[in-house]
């Protein structure tokens, strides 16, 4: 019987080590049939020890979205090891900490700026690099938090993921006529490199435990995974502009 993404080809983004939510999208992935290229930004050396981690080790190429020239030859590089694109997983997120420091006020401008370069604008940057390789019934995917409540804490990582909503958005409907879906895996809190900069972490994932109706493991992106590999492979054709909510119902339920 063959996998959910038999055949096809996955560029997956944001693998920082084998805990990254990533990692577990890539390792589903493979084991539902695709064969993968990932990018990496900096510690290149660790994506690499993560790939091999992986049942099959993927090729690993350099990424560094606030660079004009890597996502210029993105295409490129990323066709020197497969010939089409049947999928993007974006996976990209940052703050410094003064936009993540738990007083809202206390980032400047700079701050903003490379959190929402980094953690919103890329998400059209990178489908933008990848579109040469991309066709009709390609599927878009990125990595969400639920931006419509203020969370202790995320500051402006949180206005940064309120803006990745919208553009996922815009972004279904200019390439919904190519055929092209676009839609985000809002997942629950999860134990990744990223979360231990986050000041109320624990905080939100108390919270979880108390509210989620499915109950909730901050170790476990195995639900979060199955979500992105689902939006990924053809049983979702007529599903773009979504956020899928992968978080145990904690955004169904009130206070």
């Amino acid at each position: 019987m063959s996998g959910l993404l038999e055949g096809k080809r996955l560029l997956i983004t944001g693998i920082i080590n084998y805990a990254s939510i990533a990692f577990a999208v890539a390792q589903l992935a493979q084991q539902q049939g695709a064969q993968l290229v990932l990018t990496g930004h900096g510690r290149l050396h660790m994506v690499e020890e993560a790939a091999r981690r992986l049942p099959q080790t993927p090729p690993v190429i350099e990424l560094d979205v606030t660079r004009d020239e890597q996502l210029a030859s993105l295409a490129e590089r990323v066709g020197r090891h497969v010939p089409r694109l049947d999928g993007v997983v974006h996976a990209i997120a940052y703050a410094p900490h003064a936009a993540i420091c738990d007083d809202f006020l206390a980032a400047g401008w700079a701050d903003v700026q490379s959190t929402l370069q980094v953690s919103t604008y890329s998400l059209a940057a990178l489908v933008g690099a990848a579109l040469p390789l991309m066709h009709p019934g390609s599927a878009i995917v990125g990595l969400d938090f639920d931006a419509a409540v203020a969370w202790s804490g995320y500051d402006w990582m949180g206005v940064a993921k309120a803006g990745l909503e919208a553009s996922a958005r815009y972004l279904a409907r200019d390439l919904g006529p190519r055929g092209i879906r676009v839609n985000l895996v809002a997942a629950g809190p999860l134990r990744t490199v990223a979360a231990r900069g986050e000041p109320r972490f624990q905080d939100i994932v108390t919270a979880w435990h108390a509210r989620a109706p499915l109950g909730w493991n901050p170790a476990d992106a195995g639900g979060v995974a199955r979500a992105c590999v689902a939006l990924l492979s053809d049983w979702f054709p007529a599903t773009t502009g979504e956020i899928v909510h992968a978080d145990g119902g904690f955004h169904a339920i009130g206070a």
